[in-house]
Order: structure tokens, then C-alpha cells, then sequence
């Protein structure tokens, strides 16, 4: 019935087309220091936006075993990616992104990632269907790592910018956009096995719908922590709390995520950002205190 409302779904090319993520470049932006890092090693910043762009493609092919400098080979998508990089750090007065910045635009900006997102994640789950018929584990490490690589290999995206930070890992602490793009992962595999009673359209339809209605309203209301935090919680007192040790409640963890990461960015490295000994100190007792 939804099919009317769904273009056809093209070719595996066309579907894992690897767009410019606006959005990616504009988070980098926001990380404390990055402007900084712009001033001081264009190279360095133009290299970490291509990671954020173009982490999942970069990611997918090397678990496929293709060379990871494909994503690279598409003249069109780089010249288009580092257009949006220089106007977002070069533009003068910032104009440019306070353009990007403003409500409407913000919005619509979010809109597109998540129909970007499911593009993706369908084209790696379809590419890597083809090679490995019965690895159900394999096709969802391949769509989950098309639709959120740059989230997963975010720690060497941060090494590029001269930032270390392990424990901000995030199989550790999972963001929204990595948790919804395992769940469709598993979801678009399933009904690709046909295990999942479903049409393909319809299932790319349901999940586009929700990803970008979920995600307009993260934006417009001001949400920083996942959605999916309650549910989570009933879900580890189901299964893992049984004989826990673990100190910190996990209502603690999901509340605390949002905070957490505005913590992380204004605590990665203190030196390179110019922060004083006094304010890596502070950061260090606050750590301290967690852990206690």
C-alpha cells in the first residue's frame, strides 16, 4: 500500500551513494578546539570532515575487504564535501553556518541525514547480502557500519585533530544516531532474509519516517539525551543485572549522556586548546569523583 508513496528503489550503486553529510562537518564545528585546528592545519581539518563524510563508505570497505580509498574516487562528492568545509570554517563572520545554524534550516538539515542514513544503511546491507548470503552478522556489521562509520572510528577522526580520548569509545557510550542505525541494521537484514514479513519499500519507508520524525524532534525541542533510554533501562534489569557489580545505576548513565558529552568536548586536550594545568586538573578530580 505505502509503495505509491515510494519512489522505486534503484541499483545498489545509486542507493550506497556516498552525499556530503552537511551535517557531520557542521558537528565538528561544534567541538571545542576544531576552529582552532582549522587556523592552525587546514590539511588536518579538511582530512577529519572527509572522515566524517565519508566514514561508513570508508569503514564498509574495509570490512568487505575493498581498498578504503574508494570513497575517494568520486571527484563530484569530494569537490562537494570540501565546498561545505570551507564555507562552514572560512566563510567570513561565520555566515554561512549561522545560515545552517538557523531553526528552519537546522531542521531540514536533520531531515535529510536520517533519509541519507537509511540510504545507506540499506545499500551496505544489500552489498554485503551479495557476498555473504547466510552471515546474518556480517550484512549487519556492513549496514551498520555504512550508515554510522563516522561515529565508530570518531576516536581516529579525533587523532587527526591531535585529540586522544579511548574511554569516549563509542561501543562504550553509543550515541542515538549509532543505536537507530543498528536497529535498522538488524531490521533491513532481516527483511532482506526474509525473515521480516514486510516489502522492502514499505520497511524503508516506516523506518525513514520515523528517523526523521524522531529526529526533528530531538532538534526542536532542544533533546540531547537518546530516546530510547527507558526502554534500555527495563532491558538491562531484564538481562544484566542479576549479578551486577557494576556501581553506577544505569539511569544514572542514560541521564548523564548528554552531559557527559559536553564534558568530553570541552576536556579534549587540554593543551592543544591552550587550557591551563589548573583547568586539566579540575577535569581530572571531576573524572575521580565519577569513578567513586
Amino acid at each position: 500500500m505505502l509503495n505509491k508513496y515510494l519512489p522505486i528503489v534503484p541499483d545498489l550503486n545509486v542507493v550506497a551513494a556516498n552525499e556530503p553529510d552537511l551535517k557531520s562537518i557542521i558537528s565538528i564545528f561544534h567541538v571545542s578546539g576544531a576552529v582552532d585546528v582549522a587556523h592552525r592545519s587546514p590539511i588536518a581539518c579538511w582530512f577529519s570532515g572527509m572522515l566524517c563524510c565519508f566514514g561508513g563508505a570508508i569503514l564498509a570497505s574495509v570490512l568487505l575487504g575493498e581498498p578504503p580509498i574508494e570513497p575517494f574516487t568520486n571527484n563530484r562528492n569530494i569537490i562537494l564535501a570540501s565546498v561545505i568545509w570551507y564555507l562552514i570554517f572560512y566563510c567570513p563572520y561565520d555566515k554561512f553556518y549561522k545560515c545552517c545554524n538557523f531553526l528552519p534550516s537546522k531542521l531540514f538539515i536533520a531531515g535529510m541525514k536520517e533519509v541519507t542514513r537509511a540510504r545507506k544503511i540499506v545499500g551496505g546491507v544489500m552489498d554485503a547480502h551479495s557476498r555473504y548470503r547466510n552471515g546474518w552478522l556480517a550484512v549487519i556489521a556492513v549496514g551498520w557500519a555504512k550508515g554510522a562509520g563516522s561515529g565508530l572510528i570518531a576516536n581516529f577522526e579525533q587523532l587527526v585533530r591531535g585529540v586522544w580520548i579511548p574511554e569516549r569509545n563509542e561501543l562504550l557510550r553509543m550515541s542515538y544516531g549509532t543505536k537507530v542505525t543498528l536497529i535498522g541494521a538488524v531490521l533491513f537484514t532481516l527483511q532482506q532474509m526474509n525473515y521480516l514479513p514486510i516489502t522492502r519499500h514499505n520497511l524503508i519507508f516506516l523506518y525513514t519516517m520515523f528517523v526523521v520524525s524522531t529526529e526533528v524532534a530531538m532538534v526542536l525541542f532542544n533533546i540531547h539525551h537518546s530516546p530510547f533510554a527507558p526502554m534500555e533501562v527495563a532491558l538491562y534489569h531484564m538481562a544484566f543485572s542479576w549479578q551486577s557489580t557494576f556501581t553506577e545505576p544505569p539511569e544514572s548513565h542514560f541521564k548523564a549522556e548528554a552531559s557527559d558529552k559536553r564534558e568530553a568536548l570541552g576536556a579534549q586536550c587540554p593543551a592543544s586548546l591552550g587550557a591551563t594545568s589548573e583547568e586539566s586538573e579540575t577535569i581530572k578530580r571531576r573524572r575521580t569523583k565519577k569513578a567513586e
